[in-house]
């Protein structure tokens, strides 16, 4: 196992946020914020070896051991439930999971509810915990509108501001979960490259813990 320490950031605004609290716990790279097209960054001089991924891949890097640790959001873990470590909450990227529907929709209860979603998984679950039959439509994109178009009665998907279901005179009619990022862990990096591993997640903690006081 390599003595460098292989960081999955998730590309986008959220991974320059994370990157940002990795520099603070003292885990620079600063080639990282050069202007190219790279996607592999080192310093040998700290250990660390960062890359970027789509956000829905971080876990499967950390999973299968190309990274060691990761940062991705909650709703990624509970769809795949991969098998990694959640190590700490980060507190960002915060939205929910959440049930939408056209305005003035009335579930009617008496036949199969239809949704339309890209976390199937996470849709059975809720449904299967309030007994409601449904049937699963699974899209990747421009979920919002399948219920205007008649091809499903709601939709499953994260909502950050709302603004897309409004302008698609959809509105949330029920939270299924918080969502926010998480930092996760291959299993097998935690036991070898522990100590690196914690030293990261008491910086973490340390930065959160202050940016709330």
């Amino acid at each position: 196992m390599s003595d460098m320490l292989n960081i999955a950031l998730p590309k986008g605004r959220l991974g320059e946020k994370v990157y940002a609290m990795f520099e603070k716990a003292g885990f620079e790279c600063p080639s990282i914020k050069e202007q190219n097209r790279k996607l592999i960054f080192e310093n040998p001089e700290k250990k660390v070896r960062y890359f970027w991924v789509k956000p829905s891949d971080v876990a499967i890097y950390v999973e299968r051991g190309a990274a060691d640790i990761g940062v991705c959001g909650k709703d990624i873990l509970l769809e795949y439930n991969p098998d990694i470590y959640e190590l700490l909450d980060l507190g960002i990227g915060k939205c929910r999971m959440a049930v939408a529907a056209p305005k003035g929709f009335r579930d009617d209860t008496t036949r199969t509810l239809k949704v339309a979603t890209k976390f199937s998984g996470i849709a059975s679950r809720h449904y299967r915990s309030v007994g409601r039959d449904i049937d699963i439509v699974h899209l990747n994109g421009s979920i919002e509108i399948a219920p205007i178009l008649g091809l499903t009665d709601v939709i499953v998907d994260i909502v950050e501001t709302g603004t897309t279901l409004k302008e698609n005179n959809l509105e949330v009619i029920e939270t299924v979960v918080p969502i926010s990022a998480r930092l996760i862990a291959n299993k097998a990096s935690f036991r070898f490259k522990g100590e690196e591993i914690e030293h990261i997640v008491t910086s973490f903690s340390s930065y959160l813990a202050s940016e709330q006081n």
